[in-house]
């Protein structure tokens, strides 16, 4: 199949030089660079997500306790289809349909397990890793988004952002999140095979899901923070050792199609999962 250039719509920072932070698109751009699928990124700030979605009628991909929905990065145009697809397990799943001749993210028989797996990890690891992101990913927000940003989280928290995570904090968040990287760990240590990733020598979205949360980590607190180099250590080096395999993959295409590499950065100064969860 002739893959015609997808866009892939995404929110900017300040943290890095190609401006791409966020967990949940960088599931849906790892899969497009594994898949060799052509596209660019367009950007689009946070108070502007639902209004283009409507729009060009792409989905809601929660609905809140109020019964509004809510609308959320990643949203990919596909030209082969002419459809804007929205979150990204869906947008995973329609490239699997669409692009049948790229290499396969979901082994025959494996798709209900993903799922499975991707609600575990937003549940055990995700809810930990979240008190250590928020402030960094607020801090290196473009002004137009940081109002929103700040609004909507500290409601979920209940906190001042700079109160989730003070230095007499850090600690035990640390703690927490390496013990919920722990439970996934002895998960894959007890499937009894050897490898890198969760079912052993072959990959699948579950690695894509686990290296998109991951890199968030690696780009908001630095690629050379005593922070990201411990967590690389945790379990024996298993986190360590996924993303050493998903650092080819670390790059993005701009508005021009062209791709730049992961430089390391380090940040500017600086519980509803349906907030987080695309």
């Amino acid at each position: 199949m002739l893959h015609r250039t997808v866009i892939l719509y995404d929110i900017p920072g300040t943290a890095c030089p190609d401006k791409s932070w966020s967990p949940n698109v960088w599931k849906v751009r790892f899969a497009l660079n594994y898949k060799g699928i052509a596209h660019k990124t367009e950007w689009i700030e946070f108070p502007d997500i639902a209004a283009f979605a409507k729009r060009v009628g792409a989905a809601h991909t929660a609905v809140r306790h109020n019964g509004d929905l809510h609308y959320t990065t990643p949203i990919l145009y596909d030209p082969a289809t002419q459809r804007y697809i929205s979150g990204s397990m869906a947008i995973v799943r329609h490239l699997e349909r669409t692009y049948p001749d790229t290499p396969k993210l979901f082994p025959e028989g494996w798709e209900a397990f993903i799922a499975l797996f991707d609600d575990a990890w937003m549940n055990k690891a995700v809810l930990p890793q979240l008190p250590l992101m928020v402030a960094r990913t607020y801090g290196q927000l473009n002004e137009q988004s940081k109002g929103y940003f700040r609004r909507t989280r500290e409601k979920t928290f209940k906190s001042k952002l700079e109160d989730i995570a003070t230095p007499e904090k850090l600690p035990l968040l640390w703690t927490a999140f390496r013990d919920g990287l722990g439970e996934f760990d002895k998960f894959a240590r007890a499937s009894g095979e050897s490898g890198v990733f969760f079912t052993g020598k072959q990959l699948t979205y579950a690695d894509f899901i686990v290296a998109g949360w991951l890199v968030w980590t690696k780009r908001l607190w630095g690629a050379d923070s005593r922070e990201w180099q411990d967590l690389q250590e945790w379990h024996d080096g298993r986190w360590g050792k996924l993303m050493n395999e998903f650092a080819k993959l670390e790059c993005v295409a701009d508005s021009d199609g062209l791709k730049a590499r992961f430089v390391p950065c380090s940040l500017l100064p600086c519980i509803a999962l349906n907030e987080w969860r695309a």
